[in-house]
């Protein structure tokens, strides 16, 4: 599935300008999509991301705020590197040779001149 730039620009835009909180949303997106397990998983692992750092938004100010504002922006920048580039990408192409039955060797009978 290969996308415009500007669907990867508007995903990114949605990710960041809602401070990580949709930022799950471009990956589900592309797991109904196309369906696979990788993608899947990266939605899953930034739903997950999401329910972990609502629930840790809660805890009172502390020394902990630094770490997960770190967190929070490497997981943004991870984020919009997936959007802008791999994840639209356009997928490489698997081996032609996978599945097909090889041809059988041409047969050495009456249609060949110097075996007569």
């Amino acid at each position: 599935m290969e996308a415009s730039w500007f669907q990867r620009l508007a995903w990114s835009v949605l990710a960041v300008g809602s401070c990580g909180l949709l930022v799950w949303v471009p990956f589900l997106y592309v797991a109904i999509r196309r369906g696979r397990g990788s993608d899947w998983g990266a939605f899953a692992s930034f739903a997950l991301y999401e329910a972990g750092s609502l629930s840790l938004a809660n805890i009172p100010a502390d020394k902990g705020n630094t770490a997960l504002g770190l967190v929070a922006l490497s997981t943004l920048a991870v984020a919009v590197w997936l959007l802008t580039g791999p994840l639209f990408d356009k997928p490489t192409p698997r081996n032609a040779m996978t599945g097909a039955v090889p041809a059988p060797w041409p047969t050495q009978g009456a249609g060949n001149p110097y075996l007569r």
